[in-house]
């Protein structure tokens, strides 16, 4: 039996209607969406939070008038290097107001403070002699212990964090015997036999005001000749290179931090970051009002830089930096970026990429950071995620991979 052959009109009929059938699946077909990937990484993860800091002084010292009288212009200029007991200024008391019974009453009662100053002042000493010699004494112990791992590294940092307090303690407590035995030396001064007599004779006794302690000179409060009145602020001192940052965090954050906490000064001006740890954080509170105008509780954290000094030398006082906190690190961990998560009902998934269509995948998250999340189930190294995907994408969305800089 011969086979029929379709005529040439059936065959373009037939391809007319696949062409058309053709295009119409075409036409339904959902459009590829523009999106940008990334692929699953292995590394370590920090979780971090930032927060503005400045630089102070640890140990700023106000220079004083310890009489009423006329202070002699001021030479030093800030930035100066001053030496402990060196003379910073010159005062001329007045003889009516040394001869004044009421100026004289005061004076005996500046000895009696003065002396009750310089004996709290070698109280405190001993005390910091103490707690040094036991601070050294646990930072000895911690050093053997750490590396058995018989103690945490922790542990360590906040051994020697309580030796450089106990240090620091010494060191104020030295400079405020000073002071007040510069105080009482002035203030019997005003009352020794020889002030009276050159008072007697009409002139007018020149007291020098001494440095308690080596320094630079951070500000000059009076500079030319003028009457002031006792205690009136002549000069601050200081020594630049023993800073510290304080920081303001809010106080759900500071709640995670503690005593030994690792932290990074960003943004400083100079290159790279710079190595510190939290030595003190301050138990009480206060309101502060953000540039939105919202009411914030902080507490203010003060950090001691662990890189050297030659690193930061060009820092100062009052300087702005940028403190990034470590709350926890992982060494080496499985994630993607922060950006690629969405919700899904109560836990958290993503958009996986396999053969050019977006795969909704639940996961399992662990530590999370700003910009990492560290995947612990449902994604493995070297798959690719969508980020920041939108409302137009859905599980089985073809998608059209972004180029770099596009």
């Amino acid at each position: 039996m011969q086979a029929i052959k379709p005529d040439r009109k059936t065959l373009f009929v037939l391809m007319a209607m696949g062409l058309l059938l053709f295009v119409g699946w075409l036409a339904m077909r959902s459009p590829a969406q523009l999106a940008s990937t990334a692929t699953v990484t292995r590394g370590p993860l920090e979780v971090v939070f930032q927060e503005e800091g400045k630089t102070r002084i640890k140990e700023r010292y106000v220079v004083a008038t310890p009489v009423a009288g006329t202070v002699r212009r001021i030479m030093l200029q800030p930035g100066d290097t001053v030496q402990a007991g060196q003379t910073l200024a010159e005062v001329d008391a007045g003889a009516s107001s040394l001869l004044d019974p009421r100026a004289r009453s005061q004076a005996h009662a500046d000895i009696r403070a003065a002396g009750a100053l310089l004996a709290a002042a070698r109280q405190r000493i001993v005390a910091a002699q103490a707690a040094e010699r036991l601070a050294q004494a646990d930072v000895r112990r911690a050093r053997v212990l750490q590396p058995v791992g018989a103690i945490a590294q922790q542990e360590l940092d906040q051994a020697r964090a309580r030796g450089d307090a106990a240090r620091a303690e010494l060191a104020v407590a030295r400079a405020d015997e000073t002071a007040g035995a510069a105080r009482l030396a002035a203030a019997r001064a005003l009352l020794s036999d020889e002030g009276r007599a050159s008072l007697s004779s009409g002139s007018g006794k020149v007291l020098a005001v001494k440095a308690p302690v080596a320094g630079r000179i951070l500000k000059r409060v009076i500079e030319s000749q003028m009457p002031v009145p006792m205690g009136q602020a002549l000069l601050e001192i200081g020594d630049p290179a023993r800073l510290e940052i304080e920081a303001e965090v809010l106080s759900t954050d500071a709640v995670r931090l503690s005593s030994g906490t690792v932290a990074r000064i960003l943004r400083w001006g100079g290159e790279g970051a710079l190595e510190a740890r939290i030595t003190r954080i301050e138990p009480g509170g206060f309101t502060k009002v953000s540039a939105l105008g919202v009411e914030e509780q902080r507490t203010r954290v003060i950090l001691e830089l662990d890189t050297p000094h030659d690193r930061w030398a060009a820092l100062g006082d009052a300087y702005r930096v940028e403190v990034e906190f470590i709350l926890l690190r992982a060494p080496d961990v499985l994630q993607v970026p922060a950006s690629a998560l969405f919700r899904s009902g109560d836990g958290w998934a993503v958009y996986r990429l396999e053969k050019g269509k977006a795969r909704r995948t639940p996961v399992q998250l662990g530590l999370r950071s700003a910009l990492a999340a560290e995947i612990t189930g449902g994604l493995q190294q070297g798959q690719a995620v969508i980020v920041q995907p939108d409302d137009r994408i859905v599980d089985g969305t073809r998608i059209r991979v972004a180029e770099a800089g596009s």
